[in-house]
């Protein structure tokens, strides 16, 4: 008996999908272990990769089984949605030439490359040219997709980190937020300085015990060393694949809570990608359901969980354990009060959750107005420094704090960032209707016990895949369609309260 169209459709998306896996296997050992030596070489193995996966999506028998499985009446809702999310990445796939697919890669490698030296000598005139001819391929690819998908080109490119979404709604809600915001920022750091400060605990605080800690809270957190590792590089991320799960930080001696969180933020992250469907391993309806729900539960652990005082109780005396810390500075309400202080930082990933969506607004809107042609790559150093200093009241003493301290644009990620801020708002909706619904969460945290909040997790976001689309399923979840309220009640009671 011959295979049907649709099932020849999940033969090819199986195979174009471990290939994106074996991309992801040589992605993670360029971040944390290859030598410097080695990036020429690497850009031209993840080039190629990405060429094969781009032939077998654009091969005109893809089309032609697409159309016959869309006319398949005996699939059901998972195979559907999985014909459904095919057609999406060959969409995305097809407005692109090889020959573009591959000078995209490999300006995405080099240009990454001199980044990470640039970055580390403040440098940005080093990755200017780099970076310029990234731009250039990015409004290129963002021009064909344009055409293909009948969307404006940011949103051409938003639409592949989130599917669906669209910056004419993102310009209100973040309009929204940017209302708020300042205001109860302004409220928030005069509550603070009306109180007594908390001690703050002293270092410095030895990497490997840094390290001891987060694999603790790993564990505790259900993570499974069997399938990932943590490792260190120079920006944070999770990477890997389903199976094998990879996850990093970076350490500072003089303040351990920043790698702690960064642990707690990416261990999020792969416990989605653990929590998806295997049945549907290698298929797109079994990936994670765009970036926004991936940062929401990043974020879920992160912000909302790990550092309420119920979070604080379990950890507190590990942390005292790794650092042999002693007196007020370890008590439980000392360390819950400095890890929800409220301070206008420059660094993004270090930023407490009141400023954070003002750091994402400044680079959607920066990143908008490059792709436009209305920002020169040479003028962005200052229009940063001003664009912060605007939303934040703080201005950066030097590249290395400003434009160089995110990987994203170096590495091609654009129209990624506003993903950020629509995962924290997605963050809180989930949350609060999780401790709703399921009351031992909140007596299960202080314990370690966070069972309870997983299992919810994976019964209403993670197994679903990509089943339904995000707003669906935030909808579904939460009884709600994702809006602000929770996520500026959420900042209310905990800054305030």
């Amino acid at each position: 008996m011959s295979a049907t169209a649709y099932e020849k459709l999940e033969q090819r998306f199986r195979r174009i999908l471990i290939l994106g896996d074996a991309g992801e296997a040589l992605n993670w050992d360029y971040a944390t272990m290859m030598p410097v030596g080695g990036g020429p070489a690497r850009g031209e193995q993840l080039a190629e990769l990405s060429a094969v996966r781009h032939a077998l999506l654009t091969d005109t028998e893809t089309a032609d089984l697409l159309e016959e499985a869309a006319q398949d009446d005996s699939l059901n809702d998972w195979q559907s949605a999985n014909v459904k999310a095919m057609r999406r990445k060959w969409a995305h796939a097809t407005a692109l030439s090889e020959d573009l697919v591959l000078a995209f890669s490999k300006a995405c490698t080099a240009c990454e490359t001199v980044w990470r030296g640039a970055r580390a000598e403040n440098d940005f005139a080093a990755v200017l040219p780099h970076l310029e001819a990234l731009l250039m391929l990015v409004r290129e690819s963002a021009r064909a997709k344009s055409e293909k998908l009948g969307l404006s080109p940011y949103d051409a490119l938003l639409d592949e980190f989130e599917p669906g979404e669209r910056s004419a709604d993102i310009d209100i809600r973040f309009a929204e937020l940017e209302a708020f915001l300042p205001g109860f920022l302004g409220t928030v750091l005069e509550k603070q300085q009306s109180d007594p400060a908390p001690p703050f605990p002293q270092g410095p605080f030895a990497a490997e015990s840094q390290r001891q800690l987060g694999l603790k809270l790993m564990t505790a957190l259900g993570f499974d060393f069997n399938h990932g590792r943590l490792d260190v590089s120079l920006h944070p991320f999770c990477g890997g694949t389903p199976d094998d799960v990879r996850i990093t930080t970076r350490f500072d001696e003089d303040d351990f809570s920043s790698a702690m969180m960064g642990v707690l933020h990416e261990t999020g992250h792969a416990l989605y990608e653990r929590g998806l469907p295997a049945r549907w391993r290698y298929q797109p309806v079994g990936q994670a359901l765009g970036m926004a729900v991936h940062e929401s539960q990043s974020l879920l652990i992160e912000m909302q969980m790990s550092r309420s005082r119920g979070f604080l109780e379990f950890v507190a005396p590990l942390m005292r354990e790794a650092f042999k810390g002693s007196g007020p500075a370890w008590d439980v309400e000392a360390l819950y009060r400095n890890l929800i202080k409220v301070e206008p930082g420059l660094i993004r990933v270090d930023a407490d959750e009141v400023t954070y969506p003002l750091h994402v607004i400044l680079r959607y809107r920066l990143e908008k107005q490059m792709i436009a042609g209305d920002l020169a790559l040479s003028d962005l150093p200052a229009a940063w420094n001003d664009g912060l200093e605007n939303l934040l009241g703080i201005r950066p003493g030097s590249d290395r704090e400003g434009c160089l301290q995110d990987i994203h644009w170096y590495d091609g990620a654009w129209g990624y960032f506003p993903t950020y801020t629509l995962g924290a708002m997605t963050a809180a909706q989930l949350y609060a209707s999780a401790l709703e619904d399921e009351p031992r969460i909140s007596t299960g945290i202080p314990q370690g016990n966070f069972t309870p909040l997983t299992d919810w997790l994976v019964d209403n976001v993670h197994a679903l895949g990509s089943l339904l689309s995000a707003a669906t399923m935030v909808e579904k979840a939460t009884g709600r369609p994702l809006n602000a309220d929770a996520f500026t009640r959420h900042l209310k009671a905990r800054y305030l309260g």
